[in-house]
């Protein structure tokens, strides 16, 4: 495929590579993808994801909040795929300088990347909304287990997480719908972005704002969008790569 060995040349000639991705990195390990037709978002619930992931109804609804968490993105076993562990080697080998990602999954880690820039946060952090304390995605799991089986379905503590040291409810560190983004690391992702001489987008349709908006920053001649369907920003890559992620990283 000519459009793999064009990319294959450029990130051999490159040491200052940016990538961008969103659920689409993730779905090959298992994680679904919101948007997608067997997404989140083509599924019944109560309340449209929409909704459910939003800060007013994490305030107002908490219970249901976290029973839709608990089934939906308190997710075990994921394992990173191809495109995870590639970005890892290309960060290792000095050729990538960062991850920006729109997932809240923790896998590019897990995968060995060090610069993660992650723009909606993490399932792997969650804090005490009173005292602060942290606690990691398998205290916050057992917590909402302990949870719903001392408290009957229906009671407004049924499968919330409580603070060992307070008992406040603890919130994940993830920026839910009307929640801006952490500015500090918007700028940083804006900062690699401009300066990057390959930038590779994959794994999202580039409809989510602010973050969709990252890439008005780039002004190299190197832009490289990978994805299994079209995106409204193709008329604006130099390279455009139809496909699975994991299989089209597998191949550089």
């Amino acid at each position: 495929m000519d459009e793999i060995q064009t990319l294959k040349q450029w990130v051999a000639e490159s040491n200052n590579i940016v990538f961008f991705g969103g659920a689409g990195v993730s779905t090959e390990s298992g994680i679904p993808d919101f948007r997608s037709v067997d997404g989140l978002y083509h599924q019944k619930y109560d309340y449209p994801p929409e909704t459910i992931l939003s800060h007013t109804f994490f305030m107002r609804k908490t219970s249901e909040f976290y029973k839709f968490y608990k089934d939906k993105l308190l997710l075990e076993g994921a394992k990173p795929n191809a495109a995870h562990l590639k970005l890892a080697e290309l960060e290792k080998a000095g050729k990538l300088k960062a991850v920006i990602t729109q997932n809240i999954d923790g896998l590019h880690q897990l995968a060995g990347s060090e610069e993660v820039l992650e723009l909606h946060g993490s399932v792997q952090r969650n804090y005490c909304m009173k005292c602060h304390e942290f606690y990691d995605f398998a205290a916050i799991k057992e917590k909402v287990e302990e949870a719903s089986k001392t408290n009957e379905p229906g009671c407004p503590d049924y499968m919330v997480p409580k603070c060992e040291k307070c008992g406040a409810t603890i919130k994940p560190d993830v920026v839910l719908y009307e929640e801006g983004l952490d500015n500090s690391v918007l700028t940083k992702a804006v900062r690699y972005i401009a300066n990057a001489d390959v930038l590779i987008i994959g794994g999202t349709s580039l409809v989510v704002y602010p973050a969709a908006g990252l890439i008005d920053y780039y002004s190299g001649n190197k832009l490289v969008l990978v994805n299994l369907s079209a995106t409204a920003q193709d008329s604006r890559a130099d390279l455009v790569v139809r496909g699975k992620i994991g299989e089209v990283f597998s191949q550089l």
